[in-house]
């Protein structure tokens, strides 16, 4: 006999407005230092390498230890886990602020990134165990996306603005308030729960998905910045060969770290497929509006910055409309379908943009990031009501991994895209720098002379521009064809899962057991 799940009360939106601060400030910090570094280089005189360190390493173990941190959290608890990962990210955020040497500031970075590694599955599993309603747990997974997304924009603009009132510490200083804020009303808010019968954590897991994770995030990265390099492929490969061995090991162990059984769950895979794909899309068009605001544009990276909170507007917007459309009984293939279609006409507007298309660019990005985020929303309730909620952990770990290859894998595609038009475009007798990069182009063209510069500068804007076009276009014919997968793969998905049929089943069952039932 299925009953009904019991609704979330105040109580419960509280405790998801405290989620969202950790949140947040997790996605801020991948973007938080992009204002930082000039201050952070003159004041503790990092080499080159070090310099790549402090900015990558937190990205970088945080994408790697996302599996381990959510499977982990279903055996201990995630409410447990979640409070160890804010008290170890505050106690970083401060000693990164304070730091003297480059080297102390790497560790910090990477201790922060074990902290945000953390955090992000525990408040996706949490939402999970808290929202057991399907309309208001599409709601609150709307909210948990639109904050996630908005954080990466908000991080470079706070970073901004106070860099210029303070010194760089700041802005690792500012997480320490929302940190106490979770420590104190965690314990009160939000409900301990994980796995009734977890069986023994697999610690071989853990070394085969860093090894996995790590040289394929690494490989695909660099390619998007540096262009081809036998080293990065063979990073790629390498991370692909333990990738093989990691779901050997899954498939094998007698307690795997990430269950088979949750790729059996009705939708799950095509959720965390489709979901992949949304991040490739949305990190692949970050690649070039960027550049284009502050390189085609002549904004400065501050101002950049504040044009790019403008398309917040339709990101905040998005996914409470599909969250109220879901609960106005229009079927979950519809609006992810919708949302790639729109994605694609985002990509469409981008295609449009010349060399002095500020509004439409805006238009586009704010486009695009709303379609984004309407199928990240769904196929996330999608894919955390398809596993069952003692997997809630290790469900959202494998969405975040997914996400954090699927933005590597975009920036590097698109990006190689761009990258081949714009050296078609740029004049052949122009210097090697130039034809390499535009931010190169523009250096070569301030030292020369009057109109040649000029001239080359000119090109160079319009090449940019050109390879913007040629992978938008690349961009919206990818989001149109997992519109189109979306529309076939979950036509036939149920709104209610097997997985939700059962958690309230057994919910049922334990009420009638206990001493209250009836």
């Amino acid at each position: 006999m299925t009953t009904n799940p019991p609704r979330a009360g105040r109580r419960e939106w509280t405790a998801l407005t405290v989620l969202m601060l950790p949140l947040l400030l997790v996605s801020m910090d991948v973007s938080v230092l992009y204002f930082a570094i000039p201050q952070i280089s003159a004041d503790l005189d990092p080499s080159g390498t070090q310099q790549l360190w402090i900015f990558d390493i937190y990205g970088f173990v945080l994408a790697g230890l996302l599996m381990t941190m959510g499977a982990l959290g279903d055996r201990i608890g995630r409410r447990r886990l979640l409070l160890v990962g804010a008290a170890a990210f505050g106690a970083a955020s401060l000693l990164a602020a304070y730091a003297h040497t480059a080297e102390t500031l790497i560790a910090a970075r990477a201790v922060l990134g074990i902290g945000g590694a953390t955090l992000m599955p525990t408040t996706m599993a949490l939402v999970r165990t808290m929202f057991t309603d399907p309309g208001q747990r599409a709601k609150a997974i709307g909210l948990w996306s639109g904050v996630m997304t908005a954080g990466i924009a908000l991080g470079s603009v706070m970073s901004g603005v106070l860099v210029e009132h303070f010194w760089w510490g700041s802005v690792f200083l500012v997480n320490l308030p929302a940190m106490v804020l979770l420590l104190v009303l965690g314990p009160v808010l939000l409900p301990e729960s994980k796995n009734p019968s977890p069986g023994r954590f697999d610690l071989w897991s853990v070394p085969l998905s860093l090894a996995a994770v790590l040289p394929v995030i690494y490989g695909v990265k660099e390619l998007a910045a540096q262009g081809w390099n036998v080293r990065y492929v063979v990073s790629i490969t390498v991370g692909l060969l333990f990738a093989a061995l990691f779901v050997h090991r899954q498939r094998t162990a007698a307690s795997p770290m990430i269950s088979p059984a949750l790729f059996r769950g009705h939708g799950f895979t095509p959720a965390l497929v489709l979901n992949t794909v949304s991040a490739f899309g949305m990190m692949g068009s970050a690649y070039f509006t960027t550049q284009y605001l502050q390189s085609v544009l002549g904004k400065s990276a501050l101002e950049a910055a504040l044009w790019s909170l403008l398309p917040s507007v339709l990101i905040g917007a998005a996914a409470p409309v599909a969250a109220q459309l879901a609960q106005r009984g229009v079927e979950r293939a519809y609006l992810v379908t919708a949302g790639f279609t729109i994605a694609a006409c985002g990509y469409g507007l981008l295609a449009l943009a010349g060399t002095d298309s500020l509004w439409l660019v805006l238009a586009a990005c704010g486009v695009l990031a709303a379609g984004i985020v309407v199928v990240m929303s769904q196929l996330t309730d999608l894919a955390l009501s398809s596993a069952p909620v003692e997997k809630a952990g290790a469900a959202s770990s494998l969405l975040e991994t997914g996400t954090e290859f699927g933005g590597a894998l975009g920036m590097a595609a698109l990006g190689s895209i761009g990258t081949a038009v714009y050296r078609h475009g740029i004049p052949s007798d122009a210097p090697a720098p130039a034809q390499e990069t535009l931010g190169g182009a523009l250096a070569v063209a301030a030292e020369l002379p009057g109109r040649a510069g000029d001239a080359l500068a000119t090109a160079a804007r319009e090449a940019f521009t050109d390879g913007m076009q040629g992978a938008a276009i690349a961009g919206a014919l990818l989001l149109l064809a997992a519109a189109g997968l979306a529309a076939l793969g979950l036509r036939h998905i149920p709104v209610r899962t097997e997985a939700e049929t059962a958690d309230t089943e057994n919910a049922g069952q334990a009420d009638s057991l206990s001493p209250s039932g009836v």
